[in-house]
């Protein structure tokens, strides 16, 4: 994790430095890596992968006023582009919103909805239980799409999108792509190949060991897990 941040990697190192009795805060440890010139830098590449004036149904926001409570009651999905040194691809990510993990995802040549669905079933594969579930996403011309609303609507998935191109209204979708891109995806693979592998590292790495901030620097796989067990033995009492 190359790219993971002060504030994370001073949470997984803390218990080194009591150990080996080096007496370091955050703040200190902020400062020395400032002074070695090693404090991550900030990427600001935005690229909209977004067609959201066509004419096919758009389908209302049901979670902008959502608190989410439970794993599996809102998975929320976006598409980002990434390049090889042989042509540009695309990323499809379906995450769970309660516990950040990702559940599904897929590397396509384009932005076909045939290829972006395959994420959702991922995702849907991946579920460990039956309750009520919202999908949500931006007015992208693929998750319109027949292909992609016939896939939500065979698995008992209630679809939500934005309110026109709000990126805010996506936010926690975007983050997950910035993640990947910023701290793991870093460097230009050759081709397809190599970045598909590269990419199931990565989002290895991210559900099962990268600590979360908004999870109070648990894993999402962790929180994921820990939530599905707590719902289980409330169930069975």
């Amino acid at each position: 994790m190359p790219r993971i941040g002060t504030r994370k990697l001073y949470y997984l190192l803390k218990e080194d430095f009591i150990r080996e009795g080096i007496k370091i805060g955050r703040d200190a440890l902020f400062d020395y890596l400032r002074t070695e010139r090693l404090l991550i830098i900030p990427k600001k590449n935005y690229t909209k992968t977004t067609h959201s004036k066509h004419w096919l149904r758009k389908y209302p926001n049901l979670i902008k006023d959502k608190k989410v409570l439970r794993t599996e009651e809102v998975f929320v999905s976006d598409i980002t582009y990434i390049k090889t040194r042989e042509q540009t691809h695309y990323l499809s990510l379906v995450t769970d919103a309660y516990s950040r993990k990702i559940m599904g995802y897929h590397l396509s040549n384009d932005m076909a909805a045939e290829q972006v669905v395959k994420a959702l079933q991922q995702a849907v594969k991946n579920r460990v239980n039956n309750k009520q579930l919202i999908h949500h996403s931006d007015r992208g011309l693929q998750y319109c799409s027949s292909v992609y609303q016939h896939e939500l609507g065979r698995n008992g998935i209630i679809s939500s999108m934005t309110d026109g191109y709000d990126c805010y209204q996506n936010a926690l979708a975007e983050r997950v792509n910035g993640i990947l891109k910023n701290e793991f995806l870093i460097e230009k693979c050759n081709n397809k190949a190599d970045l598909e592998k590269l990419i199931d590292q990565s989002i290895h790495i991210y559900n099962n060991q990268r600590p979360h901030l908004s999870l109070n620097y648990q894993t999402p796989n962790f929180v994921h897990n820990k939530r599905v067990v707590q719902d289980s033995l409330n169930n069975s009492s």
